[in-house]
């Protein structure tokens, strides 16, 4: 029986009380195994009255809860970067304004701000950083995406390569970057204008590429549609698209890649 529940243990978010309980009602058999693995597989939060902090996320995923800082009201950003932080010894923010990490510096002085990505952090300092992804930009104007994307996987735990300004009008400049682009589990390629970045990355690697529009560009550009519509519509094999601007969302789906990738390797 004490198999049982060790078997299921790794659903249990924090040994409370109420956990210990439940799992002497399996002991006794007071309630089945069945039951018991409903209450762990339930999906725990903490109510904040303005928020509801997924404290279950890492366990469902494997990731933290992640705040994303534009809009929030200051004394919002931090009570939740207050709560993540003593729940999971670390945090991650997106989109912070300077305002925001001047504001969070006061209460939390080992906080870590990046301007030009907009991410903003606390992190630990032993962190393991494994496998290999490379972040590409067509343009100098994507790389603040391009960082987005970058800091987030190695806030996850991947080993980051940046390659910038390889866009399509000069394609030399790419091709002379090849052997690294190919070494890596996932690609993200970030591009404004028409975009063709993924494509052409898409037609030399055998991993998958994972493109960024961007809002870069001039007026028929239309604030990055162009780049997202030429993009999901490439001829290439291996290409997965996000949202324009959305460098969090690559570096996420390429993190969880990369993972695979570093398991593979092991097996």
């Amino acid at each position: 029986m004490w198999a049982v529940i060790c078997a299921i243990s790794p659903f249990i978010n924090r040994c409370d009380m109420e956990t210990k309980e439940v799992l002497e009602q399996v002991k006794n058999g007071s309630i089945s195994i069945e039951e018991a693995e409903r209450y762990f597989r339930r999906e725990p939060f903490e109510e904040l009255g303005y928020a509801k902090l997924d404290t279950h996320r890492r366990v469902r995923s494997g990731f933290a809860e992640v705040i994303f800082c534009s809009g929030k009201a200051d004394e919002h950003l931090l009570h939740i970067f207050g709560k993540l932080l003593e729940e999971e010894g670390e945090v991650l923010g997106t989109r912070a304004s300077k305002h925001q990490y001047e504001l969070l510096k006061r209460k939390f002085p080992q906080v870590q701000y990046d301007s030009l990505s907009g991410i903003i952090k606390v992190e630990k300092e032993d962190k393991k950083r494994v496998g290999k992804i490379v972040v590409c930009t067509a343009g100098t104007a994507d790389i603040p995406v391009a960082e987005e994307a970058a800091k987030t996987a190695e806030y996850f735990g991947s080993r980051i390569e940046r390659i910038y300004d390889v866009g399509v009008s000069g394609l030399h400049r790419l091709l002379s970057q090849l052997d690294l682009i190919q070494s890596a589990n996932c690609v993200i390629a970030v591009a404004g204008m028409e975009g063709a970045l993924a494509s052409v990355i898409g037609g030399l690697v055998d991993k998958p590429v994972i493109a960024v529009p961007t809002s870069v560009g001039y007026g028929a550009s239309m604030h990055g549609l162009s780049a997202l519509l030429t993009m999901i519509n490439s001829c290439a094999n291996g290409i997965a698209v996000v949202n324009i601007d959305n460098g969090y969302g690559a570096g996420y789906m390429a993190t969880q890649i990369n993972r695979l990738g570093v398991k593979t390797e092991h097996e």
